[in-house]
């Protein structure tokens, strides 16, 4: 029950920063009884083994979610993604690392539904193998695709309870991937605007990145779109212009206290994460033209 692709970076500081916000929406829509779709259009293999070979060729979780294990006393936010954690870890030896798809349905209920896309073959036989040993599974609610995320995306949109949160985080590895969000994106508001949608990005030395984001603050939609715009540094950007030095999220229609909440959980964890003197985080809330 693990994989070995993202298994090289599961737990680090990026992982962090998007399960944390991921879950924290989850949460804010739970608090109504009306059911939600959760769409996750890069899934992954959902679960991944942090004791195995993949994940310790470069340790990454070592200045992640390992430096975050040991302590008690920390904000609302890291609790709740700690606890997260915890399930899976009961006998509090740090082993499994669950990625979005498990986080979604830890906090599965009846009336709501997952849907999850993965094109890597490879991936998508270590998810549907996850899933089928997950407890408890409730029938129906979840279905998963090898399928290109951004068409499934666009096919599902609006959702039948016109209630969902959409997470979009590909790898971009691929720099053609900063493209298909802009174009996913601008399709989605237009066929779903009152959604909430979490997009993931890199922080590295590509002029790409700053093209997506302003991309994304420009989004037109027939309502006014309200977004934040978080990203966090953990260290100086490599000299040779290679490698992640941060990361950030992009979040249309976040929930009304998510910004406060971001105010008051980022100073704390910022310096448990930096890796050197240059660490620091953003935040910059804004609305989209109409």
């Amino acid at each position: 029950m693990f994989s070995y692709r993202h298994g090289f970076h599961a737990g680090n500081h990026a992982d962090i920063l998007k399960h944390m916000l991921f879950l924290e929406v989850i949460a804010h829509f739970q608090q109504k009884d009306a059911g939600f779709w959760v769409v996750d259009t890069h899934a992954g293999a959902g679960l991944y083994d942090l004791s195995g070979v993949w994940a310790n060729k470069r340790a990454e979780y070592q200045d992640g979610i390992a430096r975050l294990w040991g302590l008690s006393d920390v904000p609302p936010m890291v609790k709740r993604y700690k606890e997260a954690i915890t399930k899976l870890n009961p006998d509090n030896t740090l082993t499994l690392y669950p990625g979005s798809p498990w986080l979604a349905l830890q906090g599965l209920r009846k009336q709501d539904k997952v849907k999850l896309y993965e094109h890597l073959s490879a991936e998508f036989d270590v998810l549907r193998k996850n899933l089928s040993q997950y407890p408890g599974l409730p029938p129906r609610s979840v279905t998963a695709e090898q399928h290109d995320g951004y068409a499934g995306l666009k096919s599902i949109l609006p959702p039948a309870s016109k209630r969902a949160v959409t997470l979009i985080d590909p790898s971009y590895e691929d720099k053609r991937d900063y493209r298909f969000v802009a174009e996913a994106m601008t399709q989605a508001i237009q066929r779903f605007p009152t959604g909430c949608y979490l997009i993931w990005y890199p922080r590295v030395n590509r002029r790409e990145v700053e093209q997506l984001v302003r991309q994304l603050k420009r989004l037109k939609s027939l309502q006014p779109l309200t977004w934040l715009d978080v990203n966090m540094t953990v260290c100086k950007a490599p000299p040779d212009g290679h490698g992640l030095f941060g990361s950030g999220m992009f979040i249309v229609n976040p929930p009304f206290r998510l910004g406060q909440q971001i105010r008051e959980t980022l100073p704390w964890l910022t310096p448990i994460l930096a890796q050197d003197a240059t660490a620091r985080w953003e935040l910059e809330a804004g609305t989209s033209p109409s």
